[in-house]
């Protein structure tokens, strides 16, 4: 007699009904063949409950400047509590926190030094004030059910306005201009493993802000050509980063609003760093419209920013970048595919879509103008 067909959502549902079941947990809990995967799933949902507060000791090390005081000669407790004015008993529930995080360790004199995880942080260009920067963001999401229902009025969407264009005032453009910039050296350098621009003779940046990717950019190719597009409040700071790098000579400033204003022509390849994520999908549009038009047939157009994981949602894409875009209230995080549809539809070629070494960090595709 044959077995019932049953459809395959009642066995997921069955299966999801079972595993949610106390009775079948208690049992799972002593059985030798399923109490392992009961103890690492309770640690994985246990590490979930408790992330925000692992995010404020992180958050608490960068405010004190803990990591970077230790970097040198470790400290006990005693002479952090004083160093950073924090009473001594609660120093020592911060110092065990980031032991327990392994970016600091306990020697047996008592003192706290870093780990390689919290030493690395202090070398990582931009992290620290990008940490620094999440307190915004952290309230943002101080009512995640409000959050997603579109009932908050974000911090974010006010504090990047070079998104909605128009004049900034120039401490406000110096802000976000000097946190864009050291936040972009690991993209760039990241970029530059993904993508050979060998062979590029003018390179065009659009919203590259103060000029740190065509900084690197120059440092690795020394031949290329160099064009800054941007608003005017933020562009002209870039002249004397590129003065200090030596590459004055191969650079050139044209200040505008891609969303207004025509797009320099001239350039064999454009590169859009961390641009379009910051825009909904009218906008990005329209500036791959004005990308096309701008090169030569033959161009190349390289797109370099965090993803979304497409099929198989990542931590980085689909948790932390869309959260953040989403509280931005003006553009969205996209796979690999929805970018390419995009750009497909402007007229470009796919050319190719690299693996990221690290996508937490950035992700590259590169198109064609057929």
């Amino acid at each position: 007699m044959p077995l019932p067909d049953i459809p395959r959502s009642r066995l997921t549902g069955w299966f999801a009904r079972m595993i949610a079941s106390r009775r079948f947990q208690k049992w799972a809990t002593r059985s030798m063949f399923t109490r392992g995967v009961v103890r690492r799933e309770g640690a994985a949902l246990f590490n979930l409950l408790s992330g925000f507060c692992q995010s404020q000791v992180l958050m608490a090390l960068v405010q004190l400047d803990i990591l970077r005081i230790v970097l040198d000669r470790p400290l006990s407790a005693e002479v952090l509590a004083q160093r950073c004015n924090v009473p001594a008993d609660r120093m020592v529930i911060l110092l065990r926190a980031a032991v327990a995080l392994k970016l600091l360790k306990a020697r047996r004199d008592g003192k706290f030094g870093p780990t390689r995880r919290g030493a690395a942080l202090v070398g990582v260009p931009g992290l620290a004030a990008m940490i620094r920067h999440h307190d915004v963001f952290y309230r943002d999401l101080a009512d995640p059910a409000a959050f997603f229902r579109g009932e908050t009025a974000t911090e974010l969407a006010h504090f990047w306005p070079y998104v909605f264009g128009g004049a900034m005032q120039p401490e406000v453009a110096a802000t976000y201009s000097d946190l864009m910039a050291q936040s972009l050296v690991l993209v760039a350098e990241d970029s530059l493993c993904q993508v050979d621009l060998g062979g590029v003779k003018t390179l065009l940046d659009i919203g590259g802000g103060s000029g740190a990717f065509i900084e690197i950019v120059g440092r690795a190719y020394p031949k290329i050509e160099m064009v800054l597009f941007d608003l005017e409040e933020v562009a002209p700071a870039a002249l004397a980063r590129f003065d200090r790098a030596g590459i004055g000579d191969r650079t050139r400033i044209a200040c505008g609003s891609f969303k207004t204003d025509s797009i320099p022509q001239g350039a064999d390849a454009i590169s859009l760093v961390r641009v379009l994520y910051d825009h909904d999908d009218r906008t990005v549009a329209n500036l791959l419209v004005k990308c096309f038009n701008a090169l030569p047939h033959g161009g190349r157009l390289i797109i370099t920013e965090p993803m979304l994981g497409g099929d198989v949602p990542d931590p980085a894409g689909d948790v932390y970048f869309a959260l953040y875009t989403l509280a931005m209230q003006t553009g969205k995080t996209r796979s690999v595919m929805e970018i390419s549809a995009l750009c497909v539809a402007a007229g470009f070629d796919i050319v190719a879509a690299p693996e990221a070494f690290r996508p937490f960090v950035t992700r590259c595709v590169e198109f064609r103008k057929g």
